[in-house]
């Protein structure tokens, strides 16, 4: 399961000493991906608010409550506390994919390391939502979202780059909604550029 280190622990403790209840306990949470990597969240509960398929960690003086699905995703992992030149934080280092499907992570290596970095200069960005019967769903944002070139860069550029890198792949559907967010660059009637 996962596996808590002494300063996290120390850190954590120094949060609930914080809180005005002494029967808090940390949830660590899967909430998604990011690229090849989990997404997480982390906060203080009252240990009474765990749920009967939640695991549960004795971290020694206080408990850590995981939910059902992402203690599958985090078998093996480490929850530190990290300090750096960027910072400091809590930070999980896990050695799970963060897909179980091989097509999907290579789909996700090429979006992170070919095509995200070649759209940044625009402040666009790609996320891979999924990986169904050949076909890659993915999310424009940041730049991308709303642009009315969104359709030529899924086509031209982002899902040439993904079928030339992963063959298994037959296409590549845009699942964005471009008329939303704080400052789309194009809105339409249908909510769509075209992708």
């Amino acid at each position: 399961m996962l596996t808590i280190t002494e300063d996290a622990k120390a850190k954590v403790l120094e949060f609930i000493s914080q809180e005005t209840d002494p029967d808090m306990a940390l949830r660590v949470a899967v909430t998604g991906r990011q690229g090849t990597s989990f997404r997480y969240e982390f906060g203080l509960v009252p240990e009474a608010s765990r749920d009967d398929d939640d695991k549960m960690i004795d971290a020694g003086e206080f408990k850590v409550l995981i939910d059902k699905k992402s203690a599958e995703y985090l078998e093996g992992a480490t929850f530190e506390w990290v300090e750096n030149v960027d910072g400091a934080g809590f930070s999980v280092n896990n050695p799970n994919s963060a897909w179980k499907d091989p097509v999907a992570a290579k789909v996700a290596e090429v979006i992170e390391q070919k095509i995200n970095p070649s759209i940044a200069s625009h402040g666009g960005h790609v996320t891979l939502l999924d990986v169904r019967e050949q076909v890659a769903y993915v999310q424009l944002g940041g730049g991308c979202q709303g642009c009315g070139m969104a359709d030529v860069t899924l086509k031209e550029g982002i899902e040439t780059a993904i079928k030339e890198a992963v063959p298994e792949i037959r296409g590549v559907v845009d699942s964005t909604d471009h008329a939303g967010g704080t400052n789309p660059y194009y809105s339409s009637p249908g909510g769509s550029c075209g992708g």
